[in-house]
């Protein structure tokens, strides 16, 4: 399994932008699902968005319309371009990868990140 380190995360206002980043390992990068989860305090890690090694691409509903994921497989790194933040988007975010499934869901998962925070203030 490739491993997957985040970055970009950090305090915004709501209706701004971030751009998060998961660099993975590996020379089979372009053969993996790569995804991105987050975890808010005392809630369940919840699945966000992902993009399978042929580019398709699948978002959680409350989401939609203003994350998008992106990969590039030259460099070896996953991106979620996030606009419109909202309070409620605040968590810890996850880079996923799984060379077997789309990991649109933790059991899906075989390698997870750190985790970067992403704080937005209302």
């Amino acid at each position: 399994q490739v491993q997957v380190v985040e970055s970009g995360g950090g305090l915004v206002q709501a209706g701004g932008s971030l751009r998060l980043s998961c660099a993975a390992s590996g020379r089979t990068f372009s053969s993996y699902g790569m995804g991105w989860f987050r975890q808010a305090p005392e809630k369940e890690r919840e699945f966000v968005a992902a993009i399978s090694r042929s580019g398709v691409k699948y978002y959680a509903d409350s989401v939609k319309g203003r994350f998008t994921i992106s990969r590039d497989n030259a460099k070896h790194t996953v991106y979620l371009q996030m606009s419109n933040l909202k309070p409620e988007d605040t968590a810890v975010y996850f880079c996923a990868a799984s060379s077997q499934y789309i990991p649109s869901s933790p059991p899906y998962v075989g390698s997870w990140g750190q985790g970067t925070q992403v704080t937005v203030s209302s």
